[in-house]
C-alpha cells in the first residue's frame, strides 16, 4: 500500500475528506461525557507511536494531535527542532529516514513548506503537516467539522475571510474547491493570497478588496491573527489591516444565523473585537476542540482505515 501523506488537503480528495469528516463527527459523539484520556472503544491505533516535531510554537496543534494519538489507543513522542540533531544541521531527509524505524507516523509544524515536502520524500511512514507557511490543512478539518456540526451543508456555502492572505486562507480555498463551496476574501493590498492558490478552488474563489462585499450574504465569516509568529514590520501591517476587523457593524452584513470562526491564537482589538469572537455567533471553542477530533480521522486515513 502507498505510505499516505496529509501535506494539503487535496492528497486526500473530496470524498475522504468527507468520510473523515463524518468519522470524525460520530466518534466524537461516541465519547460525549467520556474522561478525555479514555481509549475508544476499538483503539484502532493500539501500538502505533506518532512522533512530533515543532519549529514553531503550539497549543492546539501540540495538545490535539497528543491526545488524538493516545485516544485512538497510541502513544506519541514530542520533540522540540532546536532539541533534535535537525535543529543542528542534519538534514530533513535523514531525520525522515531515522525516525521512520522508530515510529508509526511524523507530524511536523514548520515553517518553510519545502520541509515537510522533503520529510514525506524520504520518509517511509505517513506524515502530516501541522502546519507551513504555505497551508494549514488539519485546522481547516476541524472548520469543516465544526461548520457541519453547527447544523450547516458545505455544498454552496458561504464563507467571508477577512485580512491577511496567509497559510489558513489557502487551505480554506483549497477546501472550497474540493467541497463545493465558495469563497469570498477581502485582503488589503499588498498582503493578497497567491493567485495560484486562487486558481487550485477552480472558480470557488475571489479576491475583492471592500470587506463589506466580501461578507455581504455570508453563512461564516473567518478571519486569523494579522501579525503571525516571527513576522517583521507589524505596525505597517497592522494599519493595512485595521479597516478588515470583524466588528458587530461587519458580522450585521452577513446572514442573521451566519457564524463567527478563528482559529487561534486570537488578538481581541485588532483583527476581531471582543463583542464578535466571545458573543453567540462565535464557534471558537467547538473549532479548537475540534482540532482533537479531526485530527484522529487524519490520523486514521493516513493508516488506511478511512478512505
Amino acid at each position: 500500500m502507498t505510505t499516505r501523506h496529509f501535506l494539503n488537503l487535496s492528497d486526500a480528495g473530496a470524498d475522504a475528506i468527507a468520510a473523515m469528516l463524518d468519522d470524525a463527527l460520530t466518534r466524537k459523539q461516541a465519547r460525549s461525557n467520556w474522561p478525555k484520556g479514555q481509549v475508544d472503544a476499538d483503539a484502532p491505533l493500539a501500538g502505533r507511536v506518532l512522533a512530533m516535531i515543532f519549529e514553531k510554537n503550539s497549543t492546539r496543534t501540540r495538545v490535539s494531535f497528543d491526545m488524538a494519538i493516545r485516544q485512538l489507543g497510541g502513544q506519541s513522542i514530542v520533540m522540540e527542532a532546536g532539541q533534535m540533531q535537525l535543529g543542528r544541521g542534519e538534514t530533513v531527509a535523514d531525520t525522515a529516514r531515522v525516525l521512520s524505524g522508530y515510529v508509526d507516523a511524523i507530524m511536523i509544524r514548520t515553517d518553510d513548506h519545502a520541509k515537510v515536502e522533503e520529510m514525506a520524500r524520504y520518509a517511509s511512514v505517513p506524515v502530516i503537516n501541522g502546519l507551513t507557511d504555505a497551508s494549514h490543512p488539519c485546522q481547516i478539518m476541524a472548520d469543516l467539522l465544526t461548520v457541519i456540526e453547527s447544523g450547516k451543508s458545505l455544498p454552496g456555502l458561504k464563507v467571508a475571510w477577512l485580512g491577511d492572505g496567509n497559510n489558513v486562507l489557502a487551505s480554506i480555498v483549497e477546501a472550497a474547491g474540493l467541497m463545493h463551496f465558495d469563497v469570498v476574501a477581502a485582503c488589503p493590498q499588498g498582503f493578497q493570497p497567491d493567485e495560484e492558490a486562487i486558481t487550485r478552488a477552480s472558480g470557488r474563489a475571489r479576491v475583492v478588496a471592500d470587506p463589506r462585499e466580501a461578507v455581504e450574504g455570508a453563512d461564516i465569516v473567518v478571519t486569523d491573527t494579522w501579525i503571525s509568529m516571527g513576522q517583521a514590520q507589524a505596525e505597517t501591517k497592522l494599519a493595512a489591516m485595521m479597516p478588515y476587523q470583524v466588528d458587530a457593524a461587519l458580522m450585521a452584513q452577513a446572514k442573521p444565523d451566519a457564524k463567527f470562526l478563528h482559529c487561534l491564537p486570537a488578538h481581541r482589538g485588532e483583527e476581531v473585537t471582543p463583542e464578535v469572537i466571545d458573543g453567540t455567533q462565535s464557534l471558537i471553542w467547538a473549532e479548537a476542540e475540534n482540532r482533537l477530533h479531526a485530527q484522529k480521522a487524519i490520523l486514521r486515513w493516513c493508516f488506511g482505515q478511512i478512505g
